[in-house]
This record gives C-alpha cells, structure tokens and sequence, in this order.
C-alpha cells in the first residue's frame, strides 16, 4: 500500500509559507551494545542526513559500544540508570517516576558512567525510560550536570525547571499497546500534522524542535521503511536537522 504524504507536505508548505522554522530531531532509545539493528540506524542516520540521539542505558552499556559509534552519526545521551521499572505494578511502567529515596542519585549515577564511556562525546540530556520521571528527580538534574530533560509530547514550557531545557519527542511509530509493528501511517501523518499546525498557529511552543522517538532493537521492516520515509519527507519539506549542542 502507498503511502499518501499529502497531509504533511501541506502543513509543511504552510510552515514555509508562514515562515515558521521545523527544527527536526531524532531521539532513539534503549541502547547497551553494538548489533546489526545499531548498524542499520547508523546507515539510515547517513542516507537522510539526520544525525541519531542516542539514549544509551548507563549500567548496561558495553564498552565496545564506545567505538561502534565513534565515526558514526550518532550523539550518545543518557537513558536513565538500569532501565528498572519501579511501579511495583501500581500505575504505569517507570523507574524515575515513582518516588524512592535513591532515584535522583541513580540519574547522577547514569551521568557520570557515560561520562567516563563517551566523554566529551556525549551530550548532557537526561532520557528517563518510559518518558516519566517526576518533580523530585527533576529538580536535581541541574545541579548533577544535565541541562537538558527529553520525554513525549508537546512540551509547556521551554525549562523544565530554571537551568534544565526541555526537548521532547513527538511521533512514536511503534504500536506499543498492540501488535508492537507499525502505527497506521495514516494516523502518524495525521499526528505529525496536527502537531505542525499548532506550531505554526502558536498553539505549541514553536521553537521545540520536532522529534521523532524511535527503537532500533525492536524495529520491524515496516518501522525502519516509514521511519526513512518520514524523515526524508519532512526535510525534504523544509524541516532542518537539529542536535543538541555541546556544553562545556
């Protein structure tokens, strides 16, 4: 079935039109060594020229994956501590959501062992896995070293507490709650242009960029070929690669 891409090179073309800015980014999580599917991201992050935030795991990471993508594309953030889940069952799935007495040290754990496997390669974005994590933990994360806060949807505000920007991702293609293969693309372009005509009607921050959250390890051949087309249409529509820059 062909997809039809009409929708988002509309409300693309009313963002050029209107003179509305897409800054577009790429998020993908979970990583903890290098495979074929890290391999397959890195080509694809080549092939439409969108550099990878990768949201590494920081208890589980490999060391060899240090050097697997050392030349690539690919900018390593930090994914949490373990990838625990801390709900004991009670509400959704989380490890930095509910409250406990070590989760702001665990995210400061997570910092300093990617610093000493990336170094100045890596960007100081805290990941929380399941894209929770609450008030607390917030709070603390500027003064453990991170400056910037990632989870889903449109954000509120540009802080997410004094020194702490908020960067968020938009567009999830993965059906968690059913098949765990492609989202109607249908729904996903209609999603994706409803998120760009708040932007250009000032209804969502536009000055967010626009991420797209992706999972290499559990990616089907449909997610990999939407997730290519989706990012060649939109740059192709006037969106511009954006990456975190480097603090010091």
């Amino acid at each position: 079935m062909t997809t039809d891409w009409s929708l988002l090179r509309a409300a693309l073309s009313a963002c050029r039109r209107d003179a509305v800015a897409v800054p577009l980014w790429w998020r993908d999580d979970d990583a903890i060594a290098p495979t074929a599917a890290l391999d397959q991201l890195s080509r694809l992050s080549i092939q439409t020229g969108l550099p990878i935030h990768l949201a590494v795991i920081p208890a589980h990471a490999d060391p060899a994956l240090v050097h697997a993508i050392d030349t690539r594309q690919i900018i390593p953030v930090v994914h949490g501590w373990t990838h625990m889940d801390h709900s004991g069952g009670l509400g959704k799935k989380n490890e930095f959501l509910t409250k406990r007495a070590d989760a702001s040290t665990d995210a400061a754990r997570g910092l300093t062992q990617m610093q000493a496997l990336f170094g100045a390669k890596l960007r100081t974005m805290f990941v929380p896995p399941w894209n929770r994590i609450n008030t607390a933990v917030t709070a603390a994360l500027p003064g453990q070293g991170y400056t910037t806060l990632s989870t889903f949807g449109a954000r509120t505000s540009p802080n997410a507490v004094p020194g702490l920007a908020q960067i968020n991702t938009h567009i999830d293609p993965i059906w968690w709650k059913d098949t765990r293969d492609l989202v109607d693309p249908a729904a996903l372009i209609t999603q994706a242009t409803q998120h760009l005509e708040a932007r250009r009607t000032g209804v969502q921050d536009p000055t967010e960029p626009f991420g797209l959250l992706t999972h290499h390890l559990v990616h089907t051949d449909a997610i990999w070929n939407f997730s290519s087309a989706f990012v060649t249409e939109m740059l192709d529509g006037g969106a511009t690669p954006w990456t975190m820059e480097k603090t010091t």
